[in-house]
């Protein structure tokens, strides 16, 4: 008999915004919560936090950037569950400001983690999720499309490009090492994008959040659903403490597109802020 355990699984879970996420999912998601981390000391005792907290969830080992690492967390759902129900891509990067590294090597970094690594991820869970299963995006409002804001007429050909309803995955995966090309030779200012390596990488994301939609419409499993937010201006490690929010309020939006209802028909594929509300990603100036 098939294993019929409801699964969640929030990568990058063990501090920020993903420990916020996985407290709500704790309380809220009725089934299994895996809380996954790049470093297995830290997830671990991050899964003993939530315990004292009289929270219970599972823990694995998760680095999106290692494929072996990924590969063999997709098998251990696969073999232990069949598949599962919920995805909440949280795992994510960004250089300080004060940041030395050249930009090639911060383009590098930050679109390999935000955007190569997240995409990695799906490409392996994605044909385990179930019917009615919720995919969230955990993006930024630095992934807004009036980031690229390059010189013209590159700027609004990118614009253009990454807005389109018939962009690929592939054609979008080129448009980003393209990226990260210009951005090593120096050029990428001239050839549109925007100044801030960790803006490209989720505004790659946020395109990319749109393709999946497309995806599972025509996908023979039934009500597959994937959005993506801006979850604030938290207060987290990545905004060195900066953020007014905390990490339960950056939680609310990926909490809430997780666990959309079944057989919704909006929203899919859109992008909400850190309040929940339906944002225009493609015509939003602010």
């Amino acid at each position: 008999m098939a294993n019929t355990t409801r699964v969640a699984v929030v990568t990058g879970a063990n501090k920020g915004i993903g420990f916020g996420i996985m407290k709500e999912l704790c309380v809220k998601f009725e089934g299994l919560v895996y809380l996954t981390s790049r470093d297995e000391g830290r997830g671990k005792a991050a899964q003993q936090e939530l315990a004292k907290l009289g929270l219970s969830c599972n823990y694995h080992q998760l680095d999106i950037t290692n494929q072996a690492s990924i590969d063999k967390f997709a098998a251990y759902i696969k073999n232990t569950y069949g598949g599962f129900d919920c995805l909440v891509n949280n795992a994510g990067f960004a250089y300080k400001q004060a940041a030395t590294e050249p930009v090639g090597v911060q383009a590098r970094d930050t679109v390999g983690i935000n955007y190569f690594g997240t995409l990695a991820v799906c490409k392996a869970l994605f044909p385990l999720l179930r019917s009615h299963a919720r995919v969230s995006n955990v993006g930024s409002s630095a992934g807004m499309l009036k980031h690229l804001n390059g010189d013209e007429p590159h700027a609004s050909e990118l614009k253009k490009k990454m807005a389109s309803d018939t962009i690929t995955e592939a054609e979008l995966s080129n448009l980003m090492n393209q990226y990260i090309e210009s951005a090593n030779n120096g050029t990428h200012r001239q050839k549109g994008w925007g100044s801030s390596t960790y803006c490209m990488s989720k505004i790659g994301l946020s395109a990319l959040s749109r393709i999946q939609q497309r995806h599972f419409d025509t996908d023979p499993r039934e009500d597959l659903v994937v959005n993506f937010c801006h979850p604030g201006y938290v207060d987290t490690d990545m905004s060195s403490h900066k953020g007014p929010l905390t990490i339960e309020e950056g939680a609310v939006a990926a909490v809430y597109l997780a666990l959309l209802p079944p057989n919704i028909t909006s929203p899919k594929g859109q992008f909400h802020w850190f309040d929940c509300k339906l944002i225009d990603w493609v015509t939003t100036a602010n």
